[in-house]
């Protein structure tokens, strides 16, 4: 109705005259930004800023550092948002809060590889289904961080279970999913202030039987259209990295031509992105290295990976990780072959073993997924270690995100990520007792005021203490 009311005008307009900062002076302006397709671009870079912090000593504690063997009676020192010190005699700042930690145990913060939470938010109706843009089998150009919802309630159980760092996926419909993004578990008002400052971006992408269901009758419809698909999408992606990359050599004459998917492509080709591939076959992980080799990038973990264990010895020597379950199988054709020990013979055979969830309940018991591993692992004479599980659980999935520089073990200069629990977290007794990130005690299962509600709960939640 806007355009209706506009009236025509009686006169031209008169053409205006330039002004001499308008005129022509014959040198072309540099492109935007925006019109430059640059490696490692960051354009909705992370406004996340740590908590306040105190010092904190836990002492007397069974402390599981990830980085070596368990260290009983030992002291662990958080400070300025770091770990400052771990061991049996440690300085105690005089300004420093002090947790006896007697009969407790001390982990890292524990990391998920494989969530979608935000994207498919509680409560889960179709209104908020945002995970997969099952519109192309490629759809690279799309960012899961456009679709978090940062409100999403299970957020806060995430971290009352012990999770501090997560990956967000999108889902499994397409061949290219497109973009992850690394999350703190931490309170928001918006996704920005969720984002793990610095972290990599993670690119998705689905083998088997997803896929293959939902472009039944657009195509791709068989295994082997999948492959040709994803060749066909990094054929055209290494033709645009060779074009851009010339033209930033020197930066002379028109750019080229932007293209949000390709860009994306381009950056795993150039080993800035790291690729999160969804494979349950054996068969569908040979094709995913295949094309991986083809064109010179490299996997960073497969996910699920219910028959892992039938290549495990190729996934150690190629240095991919598998993001697994602990005994999910049996539930769909590609997930028939599936064991119980699987985590276990993937570390075994010298591959990184990783426990992820890819369900927002199950990622609330992570540690006891681990524990079932263990016991899995005994019933065939393999003998995993807690001190070998933990890291399942931290320094692998950190390695698996591009993090094990900054979080995934308790050593000094490390961030403070880091989880009191009160007994043994491979016992389905113990909880998550407290719970800090980079040094700011986030959530204390003691202390109603430490338990984060989101602005979705609000009014419909009693509080803690069991009133309106």
């Amino acid at each position: 109705m806007a355009c209706a009311t506009r009236q025509p005008s009686s006169a031209p307009a008169p053409t205006p005259t330039p002004s001499v900062a308008q005129a022509d002076t014959g040198t072309k302006a540099p492109p935007a930004p925006a019109a430059l397709s640059l490696p490692n671009a960051d354009p909705f870079p992370s406004t996340y800023r740590p908590f306040p912090s105190r010092a904190t000593v836990i002492r007397n504690a069974t402390i599981m550092t990830a980085a070596g063997p368990t260290i009983r009676g030992a002291s662990i020192l958080l400070q300025g948002g770091k770990i400052a010190a771990v061991g049996a005699n440690i300085a105690v700042p005089s300004d420093a809060v002090v947790i006896d930690g007697s009969g407790k145990y001390v982990t890292p913060g524990i990391i998920d590889t494989h969530t979608h939470l935000g994207v498919y938010p509680a409560p889960g109706v179709d209104a908020l289904s945002d995970g997969n843009e099952a519109t192309n089998p490629s759809t690279p150009y799309v960012w899961a961080e456009h679709s978090v919802y940062a409100q999403d309630p299970q957020f806060p159980r995430a971290l009352a279970a012990g999770v501090t760092t997560i990956q967000v996926l999108p889902g499994s419909a397409n061949l290219i999913g497109g973009r992850s993004v690394v999350l703190k578990v931490v309170p928001s008002r918006t996704v920005r202030g969720m984002k793990f400052p610095g972290a990599k971006y993670g690119l998705k992408q689905a083998c088997g039987e997803n896929p293959k269901r939902v472009y039944a009758n657009r195509g791709p419809s068989t295994r082997m259209g999948n492959v040709a698909g994803w060749r066909a999408q990094y054929i055209q992606a290494e033709q645009y990295r060779r074009r851009w990359d010339r033209w930033l050599a020197d930066r002379k004459g028109e750019p080229p031509a932007r293209d949000l998917g390709l860009e994306t492509l381009a950056e795993v080709l150039r080993g800035n992105i790291l690729v999160q591939w969804h494979c349950y076959t054996a068969n569908d992980m040979e094709g995913a290295m295949e094309v991986a080799d083809e064109f010179g990038f490299q996997i960073r973990s497969f996910h699920h990976g219910v028959e892992a264990y039938k290549l495990a010895d190729i996934l150690a020597q190629k240095g991919i990780a598998a993001s697994l379950w602990s005994d999910w199988g049996g539930f769909k054709i590609e997930a028939m072959d599936g064991v119980r020990a699987n985590l276990a013979l993937v570390h075994a055979a010298g591959a990184r073993a990783i426990v992820h969830s890819d369900d927002a309940s199950g990622m609330q018991r992570l540690n006891q997924d681990a524990a079932k591993s263990i016991a899995e692992a005994r019933t065939l004479g393999i003998d995993i270690t807690e001190d070998e599980a933990i890291r399942w659980l931290t320094i692998n999935p950190a390695w698996a995100l591009g993090l094990d520089d900054r979080i995934g073990t308790l050593e000094p200069g490390k961030n403070a990520d880091v989880v009191l629990w009160s007994g043994n977290p491979f016992s389905i007794y113990s909880k998550a007792e407290k719970v800090w990130t980079d040094g700011a005690l986030l959530f204390d299962m003691l202390d109603p005021s430490k338990r984060w509600r989101t602005d979705f709960e609000l009014g419909f939640v009693p509080p803690a203490e069991g009133g309106r």
